[in-house]
């Protein structure tokens, strides 16, 4: 019951980050949840709780959703991340611990690389964003650091980044969860554990919806490498030596 409060407030603040830049929920909660859980346990929990923190921010912002990126994003997102979350399902615990965190370090110079080239995309360029970032989802469920870039240079800022990010990756978190429910790794315990802890990051998404405007582009970047940073590190150990 202890173990269930402290995640609870962790997630908490989780969800107060995500609220104002959009993403890292995640990358603060799965360093948490894989001791707790394992790695293959903690993905399906993760997801119902970050699928309920989209909700909240799309519910905080649904009037500036821009379902145009949406569509482009999510429809090769979903099929590309029940491909992904399949891999996930058939690698052993200890395996797929370490490549997700190997792979959320790899996050922070992807992402410094793809803001350096200062890129602007349309649809099409969503399509292959939602594809790739999709699958990569469905496998090491941490890439909202990776998926910013691209909402970002579609011309989405604050608001409209926040709901249109959230939206599109609602559709893609419910093909993860269904597939994660078909293969049997989604059970009822952990399904109820996910309720709970989305209930909190749902909580800290909506407390902070007021301090987003106040956040620099450059104090975003910042943060989310640190916590990229620490998450990736952790998960990498608790994976070669858990």
């Amino acid at each position: 019951m202890l173990s269930y409060v402290l995640v609870c407030a962790i997630a908490f603040l989780a969800g107060c980050l995500s609220g104002v830049i959009g993403t890292g929920a995640s990358l603060i909660l799965l360093p948490v949840l894989v001791p707790m859980f394992d790695p293959a346990r903690a993905i399906p929990v993760m997801a119902i709780a970050g699928l309920m923190a989209n909700a909240a921010r799309v519910m905080a912002w649904h009037r500036e959703i821009d379902w145009r990126a949406v569509l482009a994003y999510a429809l090769p997102g979903v099929p590309a991340a029940s491909l992904g979350a399949l891999s996930l399902v058939h690698l052993p615990a200890a395996i797929s611990g370490t490549l997700l965190g190997i792979f959320i370090i790899l996050l922070v110079p992807l992402r410094r690389y793809i803001t350096h080239c200062n890129i602007t995309i349309g649809p099409a360029g969503m399509a292959v964003a939602g594809a790739v970032v999709g699958f990569l989802t469905g496998l090491f469920l941490s890439t909202g650091p990776l998926s910013v870039p691209a909402f970002l240079a579609f011309g989405l800022v604050k608001g409209a980044f926040l709901s249109t990010e959230a939206a599109s990756s609602i559709f893609v978190q419910v093909a993860k969860v269904l597939t994660f429910y078909q293969a049997g790794a989604l059970t009822s315990d952990l399904l109820i554990s996910g309720l709970i802890i989305g209930c909190a990051l749902m909580a800290g998404t909506f407390f902070t919806k007021r301090y987003v405007i106040k956040m620099s582009e450059r104090s975003f970047r910042l943060m989310m490498d640190a916590i990229t940073l620490a998450s990736g590190l952790w998960l990498t150990l608790v994976g070669l030596f858990g």
